[in-house]
Order: C-alpha cells, then sequence, then structure tokens
C-alpha cells in the first residue's frame, strides 16, 4: 500500500525503483575547487581555513562534497530528504560523502559531531538529516573501526530562522548567537579536550552555524573542529 501511495522514483531521472538511482549518483558533481571558507579568496586543500581567517575564526575548515547551487538534482536530493521526510535518501548521499571525504588526507576524527536541531524542529520533522549522514560516515568511513557518533555534546538552546532567511552575515551571526551549547549535567570538559571533531550536516551556505558550534568546543579546549557537508 505503502508503494502505491508513495512511490519510489529518483529525484533525478524519475525513473522507478529508488529515489535517487545509480546511474544519477555516480552525475551528482563533485566539488573539485575548495577554498578558505570564510574569505572564500584562497584555494585551500580540502576547504581548510586560511591562515588568515584562522585568526579570527574557530572553524578550521569546510570540506563540501558538492556544489550546492546551479545542481538541481543535488538541491532535489536534500529538499526531498528534508522537508518530505524521505529518509531513504540519507544512505545514498552518505556514501557519496564518504567517498569524498576518503579521498582526503583530512585527520579521522575522535568523534563526529551532527549539528543538532532544536527539539520543536525535531519533534515536526521526526529526524535530524545531519545525524543520519554522521551515522554513515561512522560506520563507513573506516570499515572495521567505527568512529564515535557524538550527540550527546552539543545541543541547540534556541529556535531560531531558517539561516536562508537572513539577509547578510551579520544577520546570520546574531541569529545563531547564543543558539548552542554543551549538553547540560555533563562534564564533558576532558571529553572534548585536545580531540579533533568533524561536525556534519547536509548543507553550509556562509559557515555560520558550523563556526558558531566550533566556538563553543574550541573554548572547552577542542585541538581540530571541521565541518563535513555534503553541499555548500
Amino acid at each position: 500500500m505503502a508503494e502505491l501511495l508513495f512511490p519510489r522514483a529518483c529525484v533525478g531521472c524519475n525513473r522507478d525503483g529508488s529515489f535517487l538511482c545509480d546511474a544519477c549518483r555516480n552525475a551528482l558533481p563533485r566539488k573539485e575547487r575548495h577554498d578558505c571558507p570564510f574569505c572564500r579568496r584562497v584555494d585551500t586543500p580540502y576547504g581548510v581555513t586560511c591562515l588568515s581567517c584562522a585568526k579570527r575564526h574557530a572553524l578550521d575548515g569546510i570540506f563540501a562534497a558538492m556544489p550546492f547551487q546551479g545542481n538541481p538534482t543535488v538541491e532535489d536530493a536534500i529538499h526531498v530528504l528534508k522537508y518530505e521526510f524521505v529518509t531513504e535518501l540519507a544512505y545514498p548521499l552518505g556514501i557519496l560523502l564518504v567517498d569524498s571525504v576518503s579521498a582526503t588526507d583530512l585527520p579521522i576524527p575522535d568523534a563526529l559531531i551532527p549539528v543538532p536541531l532544536h527539539p520543536w524542529r525535531f519533534r515536526f520533522r521526526g529526524f535530524n538529516q545531519a545525524s543520519l549522514i554522521a551515522d554513515i560516515l561512522a560506520s563507513e568511513l573506516t570499515p572495521g573501526l567505527s568512529i564515535p557518533l557524538r550527540d550527546d555534546i552539543l545541543r541547540r538552546t534556541r529556535f531560531t530562522l531558517s539561516q536562508a532567511r537572513s539577509k547578510n552575515a551579520k544577520e546570520r551571526r546574531e541569529n545563531l548567537s547564543g543558539a548552542f551549547a554543551l549538553y547540560k549535567g555533563k562534564n564533558l570538559r576532558e571529553e572534548i579536550k585536545g580531540k579533533t571533531f568533524w561536525l556534519v550536516d547536509d548543507v553550509a551556505t556562509t559557515g555560520t552555524t558550523l563556526e558558531e558550534c566550533a566556538r563553543i568546543l574550541k573554548k572547552r579546549g577542542a585541538k581540530k573542529v571541521f565541518g563535513i557537508v555534503l553541499a555548500r
């Protein structure tokens, strides 16, 4: 009955059978040029923050597997995952991210942290797409050696508007100021100090969300914090 009401059709070619067929997944564009996530003027290996911007920012870089704008299949796949609640898309997209990040020499993290949703949004959606993607990374990136997935470190404390609605960088920073914190009642300092973390999300635009999360982790002594996303 579910197949009759919600037939599986590829978001790329509309072919029946899956939400993202192998042909369309393999044809998704990979991001070839990576640059500093803040100034966007300096080409850097895998999106590492340039030396000048590193003096002012907590985030050590943003690696994106694919370009977002101008790629309708990428945009449609992520939209259908998040807003039409088709969680089956998380696996093929997650595997694509695994393949892409495996080709880099970014340091394997001590743990993966999915960017948290506010509880209201989580209850409405029923899942956190960042957690679904992070779970695939945790299990598939290093076969036989699962990377810890830590969704008990960061929490979202304030409901915010979508970053896409903010008009400029200043509004984005103000929108997210104080929106994240460590979980209460947990002595996390020793678990964070000296560790390398990957913050996992679906899409990064300006990087403001990832930067705010990284700021909290660095304040507690994290050594390195990278953003790892499907698209930018």
